[in-house]
């Protein structure tokens, strides 16, 4: 599956936070509009608007797994492009976490804004965010669920929030709006991302984290949002997203979003599992290893395992792991290619001692109990190296952890 370690006994993946490969039904569904049926949908002609309904019927997908209308779906090039186009609606004050992913918090930045901090586990505690609302508050945008550490937000609870302080205003008679965003990329494969249970009133999905292709997500905008188009032109997706469609793009979103709403619930049990087992395999051996993020299991992501080992380099753990044939990584994917500590553990306070040796270790839809088993006995085997070239050992190594907590 990786190019990753060519030679090793086995070639393991183990970053599916950071990107899933395309599920062969979605590829299927996508491939005709390569080829027999690449009509632009906006053209006149029959065989066009056989596209352009192909199109909508994709839109109707989405839009009734995420329990909407389909005339609220706008698609995008990826959940970078649907948080920013989120971001536009508004001019007023916004309120974010400290762990939100860096395409959020990029946004924020281009706003008067307050970033509220988040517990040890990552979670945001919903009295925390009221405080932050001030009466020109026009946004809160809290990701449903961390892609690093795997922590779910109580994103419901938000909307509570939100919504006494939208009643509080209506009281007083305050004109500013008030709305609740979240990014669902990375919870989709696992949560329900219903738009009405969640009460939220814009919503991010990535195709590229659900087994569908890169550079294509959505944004669900509830009727109450006015979006603002970030790109000029041609008046597609309701004159909010000019540009013409990609359609095999949509098809293959539409197909992924139902495919992980069929298969969630066995899915996540699969996953649990083999984290459990993942996370055990390596305790067994190393038992001074910290883990970080939730312990309850309704507030993690089941196929997320975040460890740090006090003492190394993440970045020459990656290696070594690579020349195993495993692939992992250390964090989201922009902070990862970089190589530096990533503000999520930096918002939880993870001494550097234990965030400098970090890895996000994520498991996904073809691993197997062997492959887990693969990359226990391969990642032992490079943090006892790695412990070796620096002189220490276990007990130096509990040491560090218990002296950096």
């Amino acid at each position: 599956m990786t190019p990753a370690g060519r030679g090793a006994a086995r070639e393991v993946y183990l970053d599916y936070a950071a990107s899933t490969p395309v599920d062969p039904e979605v590829l299927e569904a996508m491939l005709p509009y390569f080829s027999e049926r690449f009509w632009n949908p906006s053209a006149p002609y029959e065989c066009a608007r056989g596209v352009r309904d192909d199109m909508e019927r994709a839109r109707d997908t989405a839009a009734r797994l995420l329990g909407a209308r389909p005339d609220n779906v706008v698609f995008t090039a990826g959940a970078t492009e649907a948080n920013n186009l989120a971001f536009a609606c508004v001019d007023g004050h916004v309120v974010v976490d400290a762990a939100e992913h860096e395409s959020v918090l990029a946004c924020a930045s281009t706003h008067e804004h307050r970033c509220v901090r988040v517990g040890p586990d990552g979670i945001v505690d919903p009295g925390v965010v009221a405080a932050a609302i001030r009466p020109d508050t026009e946004l809160v945008s809290v990701e449903l669920a961390n892609g690093e550490l795997g922590c779910v937000q109580p994103v419901r609870a938000l909307s509570h929030v939100v919504a006494a302080e939208r009643a509080r205003r209506l009281e007083a008679g305050e004109r500013h709006p008030l709305y609740l965003h979240t990014d669902a990329s990375q919870a989709a494969g696992a949560l329900s991302v219903n738009v009405s249970s969640l009460g939220v009133d814009l919503l991010t999905l990535s195709a590229a984290k659900i087994y569908g292709p890169k550079q294509v997500g959505l944004l669900w905008a509830s009727d109450d949002v006015r979006l603002r188009p970030l790109v000029f032109g041609g008046g597609q997706e309701g004159g909010v997203r000019s540009g013409t469609e990609n359609v095999a793009g949509i098809v293959g979103l539409a197909r992924a979003l139902e495919l992980a709403c069929a298969r969630r619930d066995e899915e996540a049990r699969g996953l649990a599992r083999l984290r459990a087992r993942l996370r055990a395999g390596l305790l067994a051996e190393l038992p001074w290893m910290v883990v970080s993020g939730p312990n309850n299991p309704k507030r993690r992501l089941p196929g997320l395992l975040h460890v740090s080992f006090a003492g190394l380099e993440a970045r020459r753990l990656v290696i070594g792991l690579e020349r195993e044939g495993v692939s992992a990584g250390t964090g989201s994917a922009c902070a990862a290619s970089r190589m530096r500590v990533s503000h999520v553990l930096e918002a939880i306070g993870l001494p550097r001692a234990l965030a400098e040796g970090s890895l996000r270790l994520t498991l996904g839809r073809p691993t197997t109990e062997a492959d887990v088993d693969y990359a226990v006995a391969a990642l032992v085997r490079v943090v006892r190296a790695e412990m070796g070239r620096r002189g220490l050992d276990d007990a130096a190594c509990a040491r560090i952890a218990g002296g950096a907590r």
